[in-house]
């Protein structure tokens, strides 16, 4: 019999039989969870289909509200407050309300989130939380509805691509460069419906933060999961957070759909031009175009070392350039209090750029920063789709060092200058 690859072990866990790719299998949910986006809908069919019965295991549900934190409107108000009642009225004790953050950070931070772990949500971004070792998707609001009534759901097992990365680079270049890169060579058709294993020094070399940003990347290329073996850093973090731990790894005789191996020895800047994520090229070549606004925050680059790398390019300049707008926002309220306690709040806001509460912020429309007809965003978050952010304006992604260093100069500028 062939070796298993990682996907495979975790879903034949869950399902209690053996499978392999291709399959169509039952799997046991370990924690299903909505948003204040998607969630109240959920929250509405669940008590139609079921006339209002009791969920099968409130334990294994989780609420968090980071779409439109704090509410922005009646409208918003009101589904939260849904989404409350129903938490309260069925004994959910897990939600975290609009002063946490980022849904999926907060639950990795709560230990929420273990290696082999088979996760459901209301977001096309779940699969994030495969950069620790767990199987988690984004799925709609019938299917949340299903786990939360049975406590399982049914997926085809995916096939497998092994993903080898080595090579060194050096800063500024970062994880989001790394993660650009990565897409721009693997396309975005390869990896449909796929599970892809990460391996190799570069990835290895990865932190935590790193890690999350490659994982939240994986929709854009349209993979179904990630997964990166926890090490050093990242296994560390879990065992504080987790307690006792299980890492599944794919069997030495895995057999893969296809392996590629990718060298990133000299990787430089990298940005994803208008509009899409895989419209990839060095900085190098789009230096000196205008924009208006930038943004460091988000599920891709919300965590404290990316807001570090920012403030240092920014108070070695001492300012922005006056016709920037800069929008700092930390994924979660635990990043914003280590934010906080290092000074970097006092450093963005010295030079006039705005500080917002943890949540997601400038990924979509209904926040507050959207765009304007004919503004320019150059922005770390992972999607730059035309209208995105406002009709009529323009979405670049790129690193918070690149961010940092336009912001200072007015124009799109390579950070390797500013170090």
């Amino acid at each position: 019999m062939a070796g298993k690859t990682v996907i495979e072990k975790i879903l034949a866990k869950a399902s209690r039989q053996e499978v392999k790719a291709g399959d169509r299998i039952w799997a046991e949910i370990d924690l299903a969870v909505v948003r204040d986006f998607g969630g109240p809908n959920v929250v509405l069919e669940f008590d139609k289909f079921t006339n209002g019965c009791k969920v099968r295991d409130p334990d294994k549900i989780a609420m968090t509200f980071d779409y439109q934190a704090p509410a922005k409107d009646l409208k918003v108000a009101q589904n939260q407050a849904l989404c409350r009642e129903f938490a309260k009225k069925q004994g959910i004790k897990n939600l975290f309300d609009v002063n946490t953050g980022i849904g999926q950070h907060v639950l990795l931070e709560q230990g929420m989130i273990k290696p082999g772990s088979v996760v459901v949500g209301t977001d096309s971004h779940m699969n994030l939380l495969g950069s620790v070792g767990s199987f988690a998707s984004g799925v709609g609001t019938t299917d949340i509805v299903a786990a939360w009534h049975s406590g399982q759901l049914w997926f085809r097992v995916p096939d497998t691509i092994k993903v080898t990365v080595e090579g060194k680079y050096k800063k500024p270049t970062s994880a989001k460069d790394l993660t650009l890169k990565l897409l721009k060579e693997i396309g975005t058709d390869k990896l449909n419906y796929k599970s892809v294993e990460y391996y190799g020094e570069t990835i290895d070399d990865l932190s935590l933060a790193g890690r999350l940003t490659l994982g939240s990347m994986l929709t854009e290329a349209n993979g179904k999961i990630l997964f990166i073996k926890p090490t050093g850093e990242t296994l560390k973090f879990l065992k504080e957070r987790c307690g006792e731990i299980s890492i599944v790894e794919a069997d030495k005789d895995a057999s893969y759909q296809e392996e590629i191996e990718i060298d990133v020895t000299g990787l430089v800047p990298q940005i994803a031009c208008p509009h899409t994520p895989g419209n990839v090229v060095p900085v190098e070549e789009v230096e000196g175009r205008p924009f208006n606004e930038g943004f460091i925050g988000s599920c891709t680059n919300g965590r404290f070392e990316d807001f570090k790398v920012a403030a240092e390019i920014i108070k070695k300049a001492g300012k922005i350039h006056p016709d920037v707008r800069l929008v700092v926002v930390p994924a979660t309220m635990e990043v914003a209090r280590q934010v906080l306690k290092q000074g970097l709040y006092e450093i963005f806001m010295d030079v006039g750029a705005m500080v917002a509460n943890p949540g997601c912020s400038l990924c979509t429309a209904g926040h507050h920063g959207v765009l304007g007809k004919g503004d320019v965003l150059l922005s770390t978050s992972n999607r730059n789709f035309l209208g995105k952010l406002g009709k009529g304006a323009e979405v670049y992604l790129t690193s918070p060092a690149t961010v940092a260093a336009s912001a200072v100069e007015g124009k799109i500028t390579d950070p390797r200058k500013h170090v």
